[in-house]
């Protein structure tokens, strides 16, 4: 997974993950470059959490969360649909579905500010 987010400064991240569970409940493990988990996201209706270096933060939501953690909502509903090639309403965001097939998908926000780019490519 790789995001950019072009806010001032920029801001880039990239990392391995391992998703479970769904929009309504979930889980969203950051791996480190030697695998080991460096961030582990969770949500359901009750909120989120982020347990990271020993400590957990909790959020009302997953939106709050990931805003939090990267800067910017990341549509974690939408990004489920994505992965299964599906193109839900998403407002703001461009998804590019094209190499889907082949375990790659691209998605766009224009708005609101600032724009953020998201690329994932699964292992197959």
């Amino acid at each position: 997974m790789q995001l950019k987010i072009q806010s001032d400064p920029a801001q880039a991240f990239s990392t391995n993950f391992d998703l479970e569970g769904d929009a309504q409940a979930g889980k969203l493990s950051l791996l480190t470059p030697l695998g080991s988990t460096a961030a582990r996201l969770q949500w359901n209706a009750n909120g989120a959490t982020m347990a990271s270096a020993g400590e957990e933060q909790q959020f009302t939501s997953i939106d709050a969360l990931t805003r939090h953690a990267t800067g910017s909502v990341i549509p974690i509903a939408s990004l489920f649909g994505w992965l299964r090639g599906e193109s839900p309403n998403t407002p703001g965001w461009q998804v590019e579905l094209d190499d889907i097939a082949k375990g790659r998908l691209r998605a766009f926000r224009h708005s609101p500010e600032p724009p953020v780019e998201l690329k994932i490519i699964l292992d197959q």
